[in-house]
């Protein structure tokens, strides 16, 4: 089982706190019955029907009685079919009462040239070895994607600086932002990739032969989608000067970001279709293709800007989000083709899920209203920062634009850990896994908490020099720098609460059902940031619109975390905030170290390639102290197989 904790025992049924399992009490008696089987079933606390009643004939015809506890399925041979070289288990149900039992033949031992084959295991349980290579395959292509996107802001610097051009520009950005939200990172994700976990485990249950329920799924969902996204982009491109006067009321020339918007609503379009693509390949377990999606999109815009700037201007921009939306689009849809075309070629046995009672509907209209909505809600924290900085003096708008956009980076990085393993919670809780779930979620909260902190301790300890060495070219001014600077510290404060919602919200709707929680979550905390910025937009301007967006959405980290419980996938909250403050520990530690390294150098690179090394050796020292995210546990088997390499390389070299 992926994802178990240091103080559990692997491979047995004990375990402490609230996730123990059943110990059975063995008693002598007849052989196991279909009427046992059944109690059996009901008895066990997280076992099902088939698992609480395969068990060994040792134990089920045990001359005494003793306390025994079952052994995991994936340990035991098939005892009711023959395999693996043993008898079939006889029903003897109808033997005579206090006739003698018959004796067990002790089966033959294998064959030295036939080896046991391995106990099967569950299909949709990868192993840890693919967790990690596909979280480091998803963070490499994220990490380019992040630094294109660097690249894509730096260029936007360079060629328009930070004035009335680049914030209309970023205006009309609001929208492909949006979709990014709604129809690639959450919105569609949070819909398909439950529905498309439920629609292959039934695939795997019918197997060749049975009309397939993700050739299905596609054919009864995409051509609706399509036909519904293309409508809303044409109303966007048509309303574009109510959007932006609604927007920003406060710019000088609202007809270059009117012209830009129209540019940009045809992301609406390809987003849905790039994050159609995107969460059916990652509900199948390919990663590659959804991780390319923003370098060709990022590349598309830096092309569109060198190649047609001097020409078009800012709207150049523009028109490379339009194109390279499409490529979004182009580069899966080879991979999901060859994908949705495959069929087992025999059924494979999956319980039923419990939560496919929905009347035959695979997704639910409801959990899209739901989905959609915590969406817009949290996209909607930009457009309050917009609406209150586009009353600032001109520049405002992007001095918030790049500090969010670098402080960003590392959230980025972290959540590449729950976009891995999101398909792997819903799959688990689509075959009634609860416990898998459960231990899945709690160790990616205190890894991606780690991450995140990491780069959050980098940003504020270093926040002037990076912006230094990233924008101060060009167009960018050092006044630029100084504000940029001070705005991206105070995103900071608020990083670790952005990786908590993104990660506690799949945790909601990864069960595939309609919930109004998160939403609520949502809406508390978007309300916390629109009063905080109307209250501190006049003393602290730009900085305190920051010191809001931190505050909602720390305000909405804590309620989600508060509300897990049935309506999710249940966890520990005292023990995930225990395991969450020693990270909080460490990154404090590491910020203050930080801030004393870099003024140490005078130049920019030197100080920000200081401030990273002195960052993350100290958080990474504190970490190993204070057992953050388990890392003694993560690090043990490296130490023990570094010893062993070089005890080998000194008794080899003796």
């Amino acid at each position: 089982m992926v994802g178990t904790d240091s103080h559990r025992t692997q491979g047995t049924g004990h375990a402490t706190g609230p996730d123990r399992r059943i110990g059975s009490t063995m008693t002598p008696g007849p052989a196991t019955t279909d009427g046992a089987r059944a109690r059996a079933a009901t008895s066990a606390d997280g076992f099902r029907a088939d698992e609480a009643a395969r068990t060994s004939p040792a134990d089920a015809y045990t001359p005494s009685a003793r306390v025994r506890t079952p052994r995991p399925v994936q340990d035991l041979p098939d005892l009711t079919a023959g395999a693996n070289g043993l008898p079939p288990l006889q029903d003897d149900s109808d033997r005579t009462v206090g006739a003698p039992r018959p004796r067990a033949v002790k089966p033959p031992p294998p064959a030295a040239s036939t080896p046991r084959p391995p106990a099967p295991r569950r299909p949709s349980a990868p192993t840890r070895r693919f967790l990690a290579r596909a979280t480091l395959l998803s963070a490499a292509l994220s990490m380019a994607g992040a630094l294109l996107g660097l690249g894509r802001d730096q260029a936007l610097a360079h060629l328009f600086g930070a004035g009335a051009e680049s914030d209309a520009f970023l205006v009309a950005w609001t929208v492909p932002e949006m979709a990014s939200t709604l129809l690639i990172e959450d919105g569609m994700a949070f819909v398909l990739v439950p529905a498309f976990s439920v629609a292959l485990a039934r695939r795997a249950a019918q197997g060749a032969g049975s009309p397939d329920p993700v050739r299905a799924l596609v054919s009864s969902s995409l051509p609706r989608l399509c036909l519904a996204l293309a409508g809303t982009a044409a109303l966007l491109a048509a309303g574009a000067p109510m959007l932006v006067s609604a927007l920003a009321p406060g710019l000088s020339d609202p007809s270059l970001a009117v012209s830009c918007t129209r540019l940009t609503a045809t992301c609406v379009l390809s987003f849905g279709v790039a994050g159609y693509f995107s969460a059916a390949l990652r509900a199948h377990r390919s990663y590659l293709a959804p991780g390319a999606i923003y370098i060709a999109y990022n590349l598309a815009i830096i092309t569109a800007m060198f190649a047609l700037g001097a020409r078009w201007g800012v709207q150049a921009a523009a028109l490379g989000v339009a194109i390279g939306g499409c490529l979004m689009a182009v580069v899966q849809a080879p991979p999901l083709w060859r994908r949705i075309a495959r069929r087992p070629e025999q059924a494979v046995q999956v319980p039923a899920s419990p939560h496919e009672g929905d009347g035959g509907r695979t997704v639910a209209f409801g959990l899209v209203c739901a989905v959609l909505l915590f969406a817009l809600c949290r996209q909607s924290q930009v457009l309050i920062e917009r609406y209150f900085a586009s009353g600032l003096p001109a520049g405002s708008i992007s001095h918030l634009n790049y500090a969010q956009k670098v402080a960003q980076l590392p959230m980025s990085l972290s959540m590449m850990v729950c976009v891995v393993t999101f398909p792997v919670v819903a799959r688990a809780i689509a075959e009634g896994d609860t416990r898998r779930a459960t231990e899945r979620v709690e160790r990616d909260l205190a890894l991606m908490a780690c991450l995140v902190l990491v780069g959050a301790a980098v940003v504020v300890a270093g926040a002037p020099q990076i912006v230094q060495l990233l924008f101060q070219r060009g167009a960018f001014t050092a006044q630029d720098t100084a504000a940029t600077a001070a705005v991206m510290r105070v995103y900071a404060l608020g990083l670790l609460g952005q990786t908590l919602v993104g990660a506690l919200v799949r945790s909601y709707f990864s069960t595939g059902r309609t919930t109004w929680f998160p939403l609520g979550a949502m809406g508390a905390g978007a309300l916390a940031t629109a009063g905080i910025s109307l209250w501190a937009v006049g003393p602290w301007g730009a900085r305190g619109i920051a010191a809001a967006n931190a505050a909602g959405i720390t305000l909405t980290a804590l309620l989600l975390l508060l509300g897990l419980g049935p309506r999710a996938v249940p966890v520990c909250v005292r023990r995930v905030v225990a395991e969450l403050s020693r990270p909080v520990r460490a990154a404090a530690c590491a910020t203050g170290a930080g801030l004393l390294c870099v003024r140490q150098f005078d130049s920019p690179a030197a100080a920000v390639a200081a401030c990273c090394l002195c960052v993350t050796a100290v958080f990474l020292l504190l970490a190993w102290a204070l057992d953050a995210a388990g890392a003694r546990s993560l690090l043990l088997p490296v130490t023990q197989s570094v010893r062993s390499s070089v005890t080998r390389r000194l008794r080899h070299g003796r």
